[in-house]
């Protein structure tokens, strides 16, 4: 098997799709509660049960994620992401579409463990460094330009965003022809489901690596989904505007992602996942001073940076650190816990937010983020031993 750049990208194609499919709603959000005749503090749970489904059908893919050839999986969850994108289009009953959202969980629990998985398969050493950059970096695409797809489809109706999903029709298409197998054919006798897996999280590391996944995703969802109605409420901000305004975080992301590599060999790789968590909890604490448009974004850029940091090298970590026979299983509960921590912020916000405001909101996951920082700190030695400069370990 020769794996191209080519094949590369379809790869990071899958991601972005997988990633844009819940940043894309987020500016939109507020001009849903009027049509939909929802609350601002129930409109959230469109991006909830979506990452909800997500995370169920993760684990439940993994359990025999390992045992199947790839694309058996992801080119039929490539389908049912688009088709019910489309459908979300002609539906405006909120109960009804929070149906269809979460059906169509189904199909980015496949496609994100899939890209990661696959990456997993065929680079070794230096370049799987480089290949999860090269993911990191369209993740960050995505958090770029799904808000600000989202944002400007949105003013020309609420249910716009939804035509989105259409792309990953003809995505799916290329993939059958284009994207070959990965899965080895002997690798399904030692290859035990997502039982092996659970027994690995006996290992501090493993475990700790997957928790940091959920709280770096439950970080950005405190943003993503609150910074819009920040916006709205202080500046009269449009879906278009609060789009642009969340591009900038991804921008950031872009720049700080593509640089984790030297910054691992520099320094560690959980020294990058430390710095990352101080920069996010600090710039969330700090969107209780957002008396100007500057400073919005300023913050918005610090808080990038801290999540490219992060998430970039977290995702190097845990394939790193997964054993080849439960790889796949491994990385199907890291993908549920990133998606946990997305599904779980805004429902457990929205609780704070009910209560009180936008200012404990922000307060209370910028300490999270802030104590994570710490207590990662504390536990870097267990880390210390993680070598990126070691050619011959499965993503560095």
């Amino acid at each position: 098997m020769i794996f191209k750049k080519i094949h590369l990208l379809l790869l990071c194609i899958t991601g972005y799709l997988a990633m844009a499919g819940g940043a894309l709603l987020a500016p939109a959000l507020p001009d849903m509660v009027a049509p939909l005749q929802t609350t601002t503090q129930a409109v959230g749970l469109l991006m909830s049960v979506y990452t909800l489904s997500t995370a169920i059908f993760t684990l439940i893919l993994g359990n025999f994620i390992d045992r199947v050839n790839r694309k058996t999986i992801l080119v039929p969850t490539l389908v049912i992401y688009g088709l019910t994108g489309i459908a979300g289009f002609f539906i405006a009953d909120f109960v009804s579409l929070l149906i269809l959202r979460f059906i169509q969980g189904i199909g980015v629990a496949g496609m994100m463990t899939l890209a990661f998985l696959v990456i997993g398969d065929v680079y070794k050493g230096f370049e799987s460094v480089k290949a999860i950059s090269n993911m990191s970096i369209s993740l960050a695409v995505g958090a770029i330009t799904a808000p600000l797809i989202g944002g400007f489809l949105a003013d020309l109706g609420w249910n716009y965003p939804f035509l989105f999903y259409a792309l990953s029709i003809p995505f799916a298409v290329a993939v059958i022809f284009s994207l070959p197998e990965t899965r080895g054919s002997q690798e399904s006798s030692s290859h035990k489901g997502i039982r092996e897996a659970f027994s690995s999280l006996r290992q501090l590391p493993i475990l700790y690596t997957i928790f940091m996944g959920f709280s770096v995703y439950f970080l950005l969802y405190s943003l993503v989904i609150y910074v819009p109605f920040m916006l709205k409420s202080l500046f009269g901000f449009a879906s278009g505007q609060s789009g642009l305004m969340l591009a900038v975080e991804g921008i950031a992301v872009v720049c700080t992602a593509s640089r984790v590599n030297m910054l691992a060999t520099r320094f560690s790789v959980i020294k990058v996942i430390i710095a990352g968590f101080f920069l996010v909890g600090l710039t969330l604490v700090g969107m209780i001073w957002t008396g100007s448009i500057v400073t919005v974004f300023m913050l918005l850029l610090l808080f990038g940076a801290g999540y490219g940091l992060a998430q970039t090298a977290i995702d190097a970590q845990i394939i790193y650190l997964s054993p080849a026979p439960s790889r796949g299983g491994i990385l199907s509960i890291h993908t549920c816990m990133k998606y946990m921590g997305m599904t779980l912020s805004p429902v457990i916000l929205g609780v704070i937010l009910t209560f009180s405001g936008l200012h404990t909101v922000f307060i209370i996951s910028g300490i999270f983020g802030l104590l994570i920082a710490a207590v990662t700190y504390g536990l870097k030695r267990r880390f210390d031993t993680l070598d990126v400069s070691d050619t011959n370990i499965s993503t560095h």
